[in-house]
């Protein structure tokens, strides 16, 4: 291919026919030649005639340049012009394509695929072998060059990663790779990071390095903070420059369970600045609903910040057994507690009934003794649903018969009458220090200062319980601190004080410390190594590159040690990770990163991953020449005065009818284009707006799942008008019936039964199974019938149990959408389909149902918004959203049928379903 510019031609021998085209000048100009004039006295009889016709001698020089431009035009055209084409590569040999794979490649990560395509498809072409590697999960052994094509099929499974590069990891690859040559090109997210330089100066002794940078600006988000009542999230950028808006949303759960945005901030890189931040004002009650906080428009991890403990406040109700002393107020019961809570949780005061009304996280009983009946009852209820009772001894509770014979439920032990003191009957010989903490404790780790003193307590009963319910002993081995789960809850049982009268406890930092491993404060604790060391941390929830926030798994438990170091790894990817009662928030960053763009060295190659798209011109010129050449058959006919009476009309609407169908056609092909080259899922477009917006929602959000679950990557969905458009493009159609939607014309049925016969499926919801019951009287129920009186439907019969889209992907038994009827209608087996003793299917092998119908409003629980979030809520709690998880598998087994019809019917499959069914 030569390349004139940004233009380059695949024939470029046909333009040396562009050298003719001034002869082709003089030619036509020549021809005709010019009359010879003569003079003939009859020439006068003709005086005063017209002529209807007249022929000019020479051609006009307008009109030679018109075909001069139409001839250049199909000359170009056949010369093959292509708009910036794709110039090969030099170079052999095996090629290295190393890919940083981070969460700063998610932002612009299909620009980074297309780009390892496009090389994938020159060492194709070149024959030479490939190795695709990422330096978040570097190969272990030597490195294995494989075909190009083998790669390219194995593209889709490269993905980022959350964390960054682990160097050791690098220096182990390295040593790998051993002594053969090859040339490297390299991917990178464009942040500098320690060890790249290394890294480059390694791989260039193997070969030529070739760095292919997108441009891009990285933003990413620090840890919240909280601090003088509101919550401080602070962007970052990797460069500065202009100044640019974006959005801060915070995402947590509503009343009903359903994740959503909970509040949205404004915010703003100003001119040159590297950061900027934003506050959130809100109430305790939202602020501890918030899961996250997300930069709106950015796909990535940094991204996303979690909120942890540190961010949710704890509710704490404190309730003495006695009024505070006037004056007197270190002898408060409450004191201590306070001075130790109010930095890290919202306090509540009160009477124990109202408190109970503020269902606040912990309740703090400072010496209470005895509680009525209906106190009893109503705080036992409400520890069993979560909550933590929290009691502190006293002279009180020492002197009452609260758990001696049997224990309180509200009790984690039985206790001795009267206490032990120093001095007192039960007596000490001096006051007892703390036993270290033991290792299944939640106070294993804290250190225990040497000036911690007990000089009473209340005593626990020998139990056979006793043992397993203390966490935290006194050096003689009496229990200081003991607790029992009630519920989902929990009691526990200070045997001392909440204020300084029976120890020194409440005067140390430990005490701090014990209330903060009770998850009685909001998590303002050390994160260090040493606050951290000896525990061991689980992964609930983890980000992946994208910034998507989804279930951990089965991880294995990280130390907290390594949880400290703050570092996401392969084996510690960013999520929340709890400890008994804590919820500490590993982010992709930190308070100290920094966002640089690389400094590569001098002299080093470096492409972007932008490439203008290659264009073939051909059609272009060709269209081009075929205009000048109807311009000059109309300036013809206008030269030679023809375009007068009826021959104008004709040709101006010959030309009229070129200039309509042409763009249509094209649209046609456009659309075919698109709907054949994936999967695609349509949806019938009804006219009513709402509707048709869920639809489309609805398939995109069963298209997600499809794409999270399967092996089918669908391309977004279309919106089908019946009319116009072609249906044989689509393997399935969601149809939702409205009262109100004009039925179709005949030749909109004849394509709808066409359809049908030849392998389509169609689903008709009704959308109306919380009316009328799935049984089809309704408005929507008639209007269906009214549809589908002229289509091939045939027999049908409510979804048997042994149907295939009872196990096409999943096994279910319901179908439910929003809606949970049975009525799903689909079409009947064969009369003489019977059971074969001792299998538990049919054997049906008669291809895909062409229609189901229903009214479960499948749509709705299947649709997401753009931000991904689910538009509609199901029920109440774990139940609702169970019903919308077997809706979506419902979505997949009505997929998986479509594209593979009844091969889940055949009997081969038999043995592991039984097994899968445990019998």
């Amino acid at each position: 291919m030569v390349m004139f510019g940004p233009v380059g031609f695949a024939l470029p021998w046909l333009l040396w026919a562009l050298v003719a085209l001034p002869i082709l000048w003089f030619i036509l100009r020549a021809i005709p030649p010019a009359p010879i004039r003569r003079r003939f006295p009859g020439v006068a009889l003709l005086l005063g005639l017209t002529d209807d016709e007249s022929l000019s001698d020479k051609t006009p020089w307008w009109l030679l340049l018109l075909r001069m431009l139409a001839v250049a035009a199909i000359i170009i055209g056949f010369a093959g012009p292509v708009l910036n084409p794709e110039s090969a590569r030099s170079g052999d040999g095996p090629l290295m394509i190393v890919v940083d794979g981070t969460w700063a490649d998610a932002r612009d990560w299909r620009a980074r695929q297309d780009r390892i395509a496009g090389l994938l498809a020159e060492a194709g072409r070149a024959g030479r072998p490939v190795a695709v590697m990422t330096l978040t999960e570097p190969d272990k052994g030597p490195v294995l060059f494989q075909a190009a094509g083998v790669w390219a099929e194995r593209l889709a499974g490269v993905q980022p990663r959350p964390w960054e590069p682990n160097l050791e990891e690098l220096e182990n690859w390295l040593a790998e790779l051993g002594d053969a040559e090859f040339e490297t090109f390299w991917i990178s997210d464009g942040l500098e990071r320690s060890g790249r330089a290394e890294l480059l100066e390694s791989l260039e002794t193997y070969g030529a390095v070739t760095v292919f940078e997108g441009e891009n600006t990285v933003h990413a988000l620090r840890p919240v903070v909280f601090e003088d009542g509101v919550v401080k999230v602070e962007a970052i950028r990797s460069e500065t420059g202009e100044a640019r808006d974006f959005s801060i949303s915070a995402i947590g759960l509503d009343p009903s369970g359903q994740e959503r945005e909970l509040a949205r901030a404004d915010l703003r890189f100003g001119l040159g600045e590297e950061t900027a931040d934003v506050a959130f004002s809100l109430p305790p009650e939202l602020r501890n609903r918030i899961s996250r906080f997300a930069l709106v428009g950015v796909r990535s991890a940094a991204a996303v910040t979690l909120a942890d403990d540190s961010l949710r406040r704890r509710e704490v109700a404190l309730i003495a057994g006695r009024e505070d002393r006037e004056g007197l107020e270190l002898l408060s019961p409450l004191h201590y507690l306070k001075k130790a809570l109010v930095p890290t949780a919202d306090l509540i005061d009160g009477v124990l009934s109202d408190v109970l009304l503020a269902n606040p996280d912990v309740i703090v009983l400072a010496d209470v003794a005895t509680l009525s009946e209906g106190e009893s009852r109503d705080v036992a209820e409400w520890v069993a649903k979560g909550g933590l009772l929290l009691r502190f001894a006293g002279p009180r509770l020492a002197a009452s018969d609260i758990s001696r014979d049997s224990e309180d439920i509200l009790m984690p032990v039985r206790l001795r009458r009267g206490g032990r003191s120093v001095g007192g009957a039960m007596s000490w010989g001096s006051p007892k220090g703390l036993l270290p903490f033991a290792e299944d404790t939640v106070f294993y780790g804290l250190e225990i200062p040497d000036d911690v003193r007990v000089n009473a307590q209340v005593v626990a009963q020998p139990d056979p319980e006793l043992a397993e319910r203390v966490i935290a002993s006194l050096t003689d081995g009496t229990p200081l601190v003991t607790r029992k789960a009630l519920g989902d809850g929990q009691v526990v049982l200070f045997h001392v004080t909440a204020n300084a009268e029976w120890s020194t406890l409440p005067l140390s930092g430990l005490f701090v410390g014990m209330l903060e491993r009770l998850a009685v404060s909001s998590g303002s604790f050390d994160r260090g190594e040493e606050d951290l060391a000896s525990t061991t941390w689980v992964a609930e929830k983890v980000l992946d590159a994208f910034g998507q926030l989804d279930d951990a798994g089965a991880m294995a438990g990280i130390a907290g040690e390594t949880l400290a170091a703050g570092k996401p790894m392969r084996a510690m990817p960013p999520g929340l990770y709890a400890s008994r009662d804590r919820r500490i928030a590993l982010n992709a960053i930190d308070q100290e990163t920094e966002l640089k763009t690389t400094s590569w060295p001098v002299g080093q190659r470096v492409e972007g991953l932008g490439r203008a798209a290659e264009t073939a011109l051909k059609s272009m010129f060709l269209m081009a020449a075929l205009l000048f050449l109807l311009v000059d058959i109309f300036a013809s006919l206008g030269l030679a005065g023809r375009l007068r009476g009826p021959r104008v009309s004709n040709a101006a609407a010959v030309l009229l009818c070129v200039m309509l169908i042409a763009p249509e056609a094209r649209a046609q092909d456009d659309f075919a284009i698109i709907a054949t080259s994936e999967v695609v899922l349509a949806h019938v477009i009804t006219g009513n707006g709402e509707i048709d917006r869920v639809a489309r929602a609805g398939l995109v959000g069963l298209s997600q799942v499809l794409n999270s679950r399967t092996s089918i990557e669908p391309a977004p969905p279309i919106s089908i008008d019946l009319e116009r458009d072609e249906l044989s493009f689509f393997p399935f159609l969601y149809w939702p019936v409205t009262p109100d939607q004009p039925l179709p014309s005949d030749e909109a049925y004849g394509k709808l039964n066409r359809y049908l016969r030849n392998g389509g499926m169609i689903l008709f919801d009704t959308r109306d199974s919380d009316i009328a019951g799935g049984r089809g009287g309704g408005p929507n129920g008639q209007k269906l019938q009214q549809l589908a009186w002229s289509l091939d439907i045939p027999p049908l019969e409510r979804v048997p149990a042994d149907h295939v889209l009872t196990r096409t992907f999943y096994l279910l038994q319901d179908f439910p959408g929003r809606y949970a009827s049975r009525n799903v209608w689909v079409e009947a087996a064969p009369p003489d389909a019977e059971q074969v003793e001792g299998m538990p299917f049919r054997n049906l092998n008669d291809g895909v149902t062409p229609v189901v119908i229903g009214g479960n409003d499948w749509a709705s629980a299947w649709a997401v918004d753009d931000g991904g979030n689910r538009m509609f809520p199901i029920g109440r709690g774990y139940a609702g959203e169970r019903q919308r998880e077997i809706a979506k598998r419902f979505g997949v087994n009505l997929i998986m049928h479509v594209l593979t019809g009844n091969y889940k019917s055949d009997q081969v499959h038999v043995p592991a379903l039984l097994d899968r069914l445990g019998q």
